[in-house]
């Protein structure tokens, strides 16, 4: 029980990560449309309104499946060496005795 150690999570994605998978969604999104806009008329609206739906939903899996890889390859664990950590972290722990009060 004594060799256990204390990790740090950390996670290092930024915006440039996913870049990409947003440019690539805005584009579905506007040939969806797009093509939504070109079936409109007054026969087929409801063809135009199942269009964007479609791709929509059957986009939107495919989205989230890659934004949640990227941050799952981007969260790193770290050991954290106990005496390398600083003397002021430990007491970031210990909640203060002195409870707050209102001004009177």
């Amino acid at each position: 029980m004594k060799n256990l150690q204390k990790y740090r999570l950390s996670c290092t994605l930024t915006f440039g990560d996913i870049y990409g998978q947003i440019i690539i969604w805005l584009i579905v999104i506007f040939l969806s449309l797009a093509s939504a806009l070109a079936l409109w008329s007054t026969e087929r609206q409801i063809y135009a309104l199942a269009t964007v739906g479609l791709i929509l939903v059957l986009s939107l899996p495919f989205l989230v499946f890659a934004f949640v890889t990227t941050l799952l390859n981007h969260i790193e664990l770290n050991p954290v060496d106990s005496a390398t950590q600083p003397a002021g972290s430990e007491s970031r722990n210990v909640p203060s005795s002195n409870p707050a009060q209102a001004p009177s």
